[in-house]
């Protein structure tokens, strides 16, 4: 490779004719020797100061260089390590242990006679993959990771580090431990907050204002990464504001500096020093890091960090509203230019919306002079505000802008799930009723009576019409109804028939409508569904 190398560079070179590069053939001189000799005559006296020429380039070249290599390498050099030494005090490991009993989730061990060298071989193989066959409670340890936010002993961690502990102990660097008891905890921010009574005071570090972190900016993790402990990885903030899915409240940063299991609860810093995010979550799918974690900004934790210390739990803004997103097809059916904005679905009774006059059907277009872009930031919006605040709130109703005014509430504690389970819906069981095809939306409709109320388990105060079939290929299908969904509202209107659902979708037709927007009730509640209505026209009884 080298001598590769070295002929593709000489190769373009300029080429000197063997006669220049010998000097002499023979005793005769050739020309070209003849004139450099002339020539080196010639400029003899100023040969010294010819000579030093490549030595002070050469001087000069070694300069320039040493001095790109002091620049490029500069960070090389230097990296995180005074960083990482003046944080790594204050970042602590968490260990915590938990009693736990015999699996439901673990096989039974296969029936050999006793004494069976294969009993043996079967019950030592299940206990070495984890699966206590005695049925003998034991404990089991989970270690994560956390911070320092104050010199008294607060520290600072996610919910499932700690998520079911039944004790938990806190390590600081110097490997000193203590007991840590729980200040509060809240389960949908997935953030703790821990007490530990130390001597003296603690080193700790300060949040940082994560609204300031851009795509790119560098960022440091530490954490216990496997049980390692004081693991320094760095890297960049890869994206903002992304929706994991692991609650309401969603808005992590993405940064590809190495998080992996036991990170959890651990801090993201800036160059500066300060926490900008708790690292919470990873995606990957070996179990160990791809460069895909995701923490909670230092902006989002803040608030609730200061609730946990001050009442022991979360207090969030309330709204009363069950809302989903608007597509495009919903956008097309209310008569919306653009798809943006929170379609109410639900509203609470005697809750802060019910008491506005917010209904179901309308759009929120902006909450307290902040427009809502999509769905998802309602949610925050609203737990962000001061309760009892009054706010002017956008709605879209009926084609046209209205506005109201809405007194936030406090969010009631999670109340037991009030919804009657429900059992899988057997449709083998018939009925004499007749029911009527809506073709343009791929389904059929009746009216409910006693017969379909025990074919589908309806609830007793159900309303509207309900599916009794579902054309495989048709628009239902393809945006998930079944046979037994209730169609509730059509156009924002009650449906108190068949008949009036047919009417709905011709009319929609008649007006340019693209889509028809169904409010459908089913196990998943109340939402809106957008079904399009340039399918085959007409209806058939039968």
């Amino acid at each position: 490779m080298i001598r590769d190398t070295v002929l593709e560079a000489d190769a373009g070179l300029p080429q000197i004719p063997p006669i220049a590069r010998r000097g002499r053939v023979g005793r005769r001189r050739a020309p070209l020797g003849v004139l450099l000799v002339i020539l080196n005559r010639l400029f003899r006296p100023f040969r010294p100061a010819r000579e030093r020429l490549p030595a002070a380039f050469a001087a000069l070249g070694l300069t320039a260089l040493a001095w790109t290599q002091a620049q490029a390498g500069s960070p090389a050099t230097e990296g995180f390590a005074d960083l990482a030494q003046k944080l790594l005090p204050a970042v602590v490991n968490i260990s915590t242990t938990q009693t736990l009993k015999k699996s439901d989730e673990a096989p039974d061990l296969p029936q050999f006679p006793p004494g069976s060298p294969f009993e043996e071989f079967f019950k030592d193989f299940m206990e070495r993959q984890g699966h206590n066959m005695d049925n003998v409670p034991r404990k089991v340890t989970a270690l994560g990771s956390g911070f320092i936010i104050d010199a008294a002993g607060l520290v600072v961690t996610n919910n499932h580090v700690i998520d079911d502990a039944e004790q938990i102990t806190v390590v600081l660097h110097d490997e000193q431990a203590y007991k840590a008891k729980i200040v509060g905890r809240d389960t949908k921010a997935d953030l703790a907050l821990l007490k530990i009574d130390a001597p003296g005071k603690l080193p700790f570090v300060s949040f940082g204002n994560s609204d300031e972190m851009r795509v790119g900016d560098s960022v440091i993790a530490i954490g216990n990464p496997f049980g390692l402990g004081g693991t320094v990885t760095a890297g960049i903030i890869s994206a903002r504001a992304r929706d994991i899915n692991a609650g309401p409240y969603d808005d992590f940063f993405q940064t590809d500096a190495a998080i992996n299991k036991g990170n959890s609860g651990g801090p993201l810093f800036n160059m500066k020093g300060e926490v900008i995010g708790i690292n919470t979550a990873i995606f990957s799918p070996s179990g160990g890091s791809i460069g895909i974690g995701f923490s909670i900004p230092s902006n989002e934790a803040k608030p609730v960090l200061v609730d946990l210390q001050k009442f022991g739990k979360t207090r969030r803004g309330w709204l009363g509203v069950r809302i989903q997103s608007v597509t495009s097809d919903i956008a097309d059916s209310l008569g919306l230019k653009e798809a943006k904005g929170a379609l109410i679905a639900g509203v609470s009774p005697g809750g802060p919306a019910d008491k506005a006059g917010i209904k179901a059907g309308d759009v929120v277009l902006s909450f307290d002079g902040r427009d809502v872009p999509e769905m998802r930031r309602l949610p925050r919006m609203v737990a962000e505000t001061q309760i009892g605040k009054s706010v002017d709130v956008e709605l879209w109703r009926e084609g046209k802008s209205v506005s109201v005014k809405a007194v936030v509430g406090e969010l009631p504690e999670e109340e037991e799930n009030k919804e009657a389970s429900q059992s899988d819906k057997k449709d083998n069981k018939k009925s004499d009723s007749g029911q009527t095809e809506i073709p343009p939306l791929g389904l059929a409709v009746a009216d409910i009576n006693s017969g379909l109320r025990e074919r589908f388990d309806l609830p007793a105060d159900a309303k509207g019409v309900v599916i009794t079939e579902v054309k495989p290929d048709g628009a239902a299908a393809d945006k998930g109804l079944r046979a037994g969904d209730l169609i509730v509202e059509a156009s924002q209107e009650a449906v108190k028939s068949p008949a009036d659902l047919a009417q709905k979708v011709d009319a929609a037709r008649k007006a340019g409508r693209k889509t028809l927007l169904l409010l459908v009730q089913n196990e998943a509640g109340l939402h809106f569904v957008p079904l399009p209505v340039t399918g085959a026209q007409g209806e058939t009884q039968r």
